[in-house]
């Protein structure tokens, strides 16, 4: 095995492993867990090292840190100098922190770049799709001792500044263009044109391994249409199965991406365990798998 195949084994071998770790603890960090899965493609690519030597995992994460803690401390600056007493006035400092004087915003082409869901990635370029720009507001609030939540509406992720609890004040915000804030009737349009029907629960704040698990989606979507990203969408597939809640259907998308990266021996064996979940309550959907799974093996004749 050559040193860069090795190096790529090893961040791999490192990072899930602390990933399933992390998602598996009492309060498990989504920024902590977007990093590691981020890790082994950011530290694998080609030219991620540069002219020296490729950085290892805990100076990834260490930069990751260091780059949102920066961000904390121009927003301290700015709660010291404004003294916001209301959300509407956070928010507002938000926005000019974040998206005016540290450029964090989103732009339509941003959809079509696998950076754009990756941390390390957003950090260092400020251009981001909503969910990982919500994330960096949450993360950058929570270091300067604000509340903000992320909101996973249905087709675009959003924020709330302060805690959209019943009886509490709050407001919303969209960190993908700018940090501009959201009425109720705004966020519900949002929702209607994803095609879902709009209700308040929409606005309960999302846990940090729901915000995972859609990260993690888009990726794989992104892969998705991209038949040459095989690999990329396999990789994201393996970490969705780590976290300790994910649709069961994940088993079946790793074994069709296995089979579309030539792997027929591993795509057969997880389309056999996929049909035993199926057999409790799909026992037609089960026998169609394990059909699946001989012509694979099949193939490898």
């Amino acid at each position: 095995m050559s040193h860069t195949k090795a190096t790529a084994a090893t961040v791999t071998e490192q990072s899930r492993a602390r990933f399933r770790t992390e998602a598996r603890s009492e309060q498990p960090d989504a920024v902590l867990l977007c990093v590691l899965a981020a890790a082994e493609h950011t530290l694998s690519a080609p030219g991620a090292a540069g002219d020296g030597p490729p950085p290892t995992l805990d100076e990834l994460l260490g930069a990751c840190q260091a780059a949102l803690d920066r961000h904390a401390a121009a927003v301290r600056r700015a709660v010291a100098e404004r003294r916001p007493t209301t959300p509407e006035e956070t928010a507002a400092l938000l926005a000019a922190v974040l998206a005016g004087r540290e450029r964090f915003h989103g732009r339509q082409s941003d959809y079509r770049r696998l950076e754009s869901s990756l941390l390390p990635e957003v950090l260092r370029r400020r251009r981001g799709l909503p969910i990982m720009l919500s994330l960096v507001w949450q993360a950058v609030a929570a270091r300067a001792g604000l509340t903000v939540h992320g909101i996973a509406l249905p087709g675009h992720f959003i924020v709330a500044v302060g805690a959209p609890q019943p009886g509490d004040e709050y407001v919303l915000a969209d960190p993908f263009h700018g940090g501009r804030p959201l009425s109720t009737e705004d966020a519900a349009a949002i929702v209607v044109a994803a095609g879902h029907p709009f209700t308040p629960e929409l606005f309960t704040p999302a846990a940090p391994l729901d915000i995972v698990l859609r990260v993690l989606g888009n990726i794989r979507g992104w892969a998705g249409e991209r038949p040459e990203q095989a690999r990329t969408q396999l990789w994201a597939t393996e970490l969705a199965l780590l976290l300790p809640r994910h649709p069961a259907q994940l088993r079946l998308e790793r074994a069709e991406v296995l089979l579309r990266t030539g792997d027929f021996l591993a795509g057969a064996a997880e389309m056999e365990d996929y049909a035993r979940i199926l057999d409790a309550f799909d026992p037609d959907s089960a026998a169609r798998v394990r059909r699946e799974a001989r012509a694979a093996r099949h193939r490898l004749n």
